[in-house]
Formats: C-alpha cells, sequence, structure tokens
C-alpha cells in the first residue's frame, strides 16, 4: 500500500496533524502562535540554505529552524517585547529565504510546494521522517506533560515544586522547530502554524481539562487532515490549504457546539 500515492499522503498528514494540534495546545495556553510564525517562515532560508550547501532540505530546514527557534527562547526575556521580536524574525526570515533562493545559481526549486505544501510528492523517506518525528513529539509531551503544564499554568508553582520553567519552555521550543520541520512537506511555512493553533483552539471550547482538550484537538486535526485530503482530490484544490480550511470549518462548529452547550447549561 506505501506504493500508492495517496495512502502516503493520507498517513503523512495524518502524523503531522497529530503531532501538530496536541503541541498546538500548549500553544494556545502561552499564547506563542507567532512563534510558530517566526520558526514556520524561517524554514525557506532553511531551504536556501540546503540548496546552496547542497544538502538534503530535511537538515537545511531543521538546522534554521532549531537556531530561530533557540534565538527567540534567549530573546524572550529582554526588555524589548517578544511579540515584536517575532514580527521581526518572522518576516525578516520569510523574506531573506525567498531572496536567498532566487540569488542560488542553478537553483531549480517548486516554492509554492514549501510555502503552501505538496503532500501528494511523499516518499516513504519522507513519511518515515514525519512519522519518527510524531512519535518523538507524542512521547516527549507524554513523559513531560504534568512538568510542561504546570510550568504553563503557574511558573511560580511550577518553580515552588522543584520545576525549571525555563527548560520545560525551552523542551517546547525545541519540539515546535523539529514539527516545522517535519511539516513543511505537508502544509508548507505559510500554514504550518495554522495547523498547530486551529485544532487546539475548536477544541478549547468543547474541553473541561487539558487532556480533554489535547485529545479533542487531535481529533479534530486528524479529521482536517483526512477530510482535507478527500476535499483536494475531488475538487482538484491545493491539498495544504484544504486542510486548513476544514480544520477553520471544524473549529467554527466546534465554537457554536462549545456555545449552545454552554448555553444548555445556564439555562432553566
Amino acid at each position: 500500500m506505501l506504493d500508492d500515492f495517496l495512502f502516503r499522503a493520507a498517513l503523512a498528514a495524518l502524523g503531522t496533524s497529530l503531532a501538530a494540534s496536541v503541541l498546538g495546545c500548549f500553544v494556545v495556553w502561552r499564547r506563542m502562535a507567532y512563534f510558530g510564525d517566526a520558526t514556520a517562515h524561517a524554514a525557506i532560508l532553511g531551504v536556501a540554505l540546503a540548496l546552496a550547501l547542497n544538502i538534503s532540505i530535511l537538515a537545511g530546514v531543521g538546522a534554521i529552524a532549531l537556531v530561530v527557534a533557540l534565538l527567540i527562547h534567549r530573546l524572550s526575556d529582554r526588555a524589548q517585547g517578544t511579540d515584536t521580536i517575532l514580527g521581526v524574525l518572522a518576516h525578516g526570515a520569510l523574506a531573506t529565504g525567498l531572496v536567498a533562493v532566487t540569488l542560488i545559481p542553478g537553483a531549480r526549486i517548486n516554492l509554492e510546494a514549501y510555502l503552501f505544501g505538496d503532500v501528494l510528492t511523499v516518499s516513504r523517506l519522507d513519511l518515515a521522517v514525519i512519522w519518527g518525528g510524531t512519535a518523538l513529539v507524542l512521547s516527549v509531551l507524554w513523559f513531560h506533560w504534568s512538568a510542561l503544564l504546570l510550568a504553563t499554568l503557574n511558573p511560580d508553582l511550577a518553580t515552588a515544586s522543584g520545576i525549571d520553567p525555563r527548560r520545560e519552555n525551552l523542551i517546547l521550543t525545541l519540539l515546535l522547530a523539529g514539527i516545522v520541520a517535519v511539516a513543511i512537506k505537508v502544509v508548507g511555512a505559510l500554514l504550518i502554524t495554522a495547523l498547530l493553533v486551529i485544532p487546539a483552539a475548536g477544541a478549547r471550547r468543547l474541553s473541561s481539562s487539558p487532556e480533554g482538550m489535547a485529545l479533542r484537538a487531535a481529533l479534530i486535526g486528524a479529521l482536517s487532515a483526512g477530510g482535507g485530503l478527500v476535499l483536494s482530490v475531488r475538487l482538484d484544490t491545493p491539498t495544504g490549504p484544504s486542510i486548513v480550511v476544514l480544520a477553520v470549518v471544524l473549529y467554527a462548529l466546534s465554537t457554536i457546539g462549545g456555545y449552545l452547550q454552554g448555553a444548555g447549561r445556564n439555562s432553566p
């Protein structure tokens, strides 16, 4: 079945959406959406680096995403607002990457595939990388869930409990950089943040506990990935944007459902 490109695409989209949506819960709780933008946009600079050094795209994107993520982590405690730093890095890295790609002699690359994703072209190696990254992200979240959650919701209590919030924030930063590196093939640099934020935001209104929110976010992400792929094939639309559009629809439905659920509780 791995010889079927649609089957590979479905597995790739599912793996990416599961890891991104669960990790996205922390992005929503910490209000780090712009962090995802900055790291994802820097991925295009990683593409340029890979072409210039004649190395794999994954290595180039991963290296730049890691550098930017660590830079943001380092600068986040400075006096200047974090949102300002993230804004400069996001747009600066994207523009620099787009210019750099065009200046590389003999470079022949479809930038749209890296901006908006091209999940229909994933190979067996891509699939192994995506699911390897997904397994790593979910494993780290599983073993660090309590510490990450406490450091996110109450840093002072985390410190009093012997947990270093900066260390947990660094772990989260590294996981986000890893997701960006493996997700660029599926949804592209411009849409990765959507896959991180939208399923988690949709699950928030329907959940009464962090664990419930993570499970519902994973479900919304999986439905978005599978349904978006089907819509893309049937309607002949770009796959990455189709996945995000369906995620937005599910977010709207979950918001309405959460509102009705709340109204039902408050009614006499």
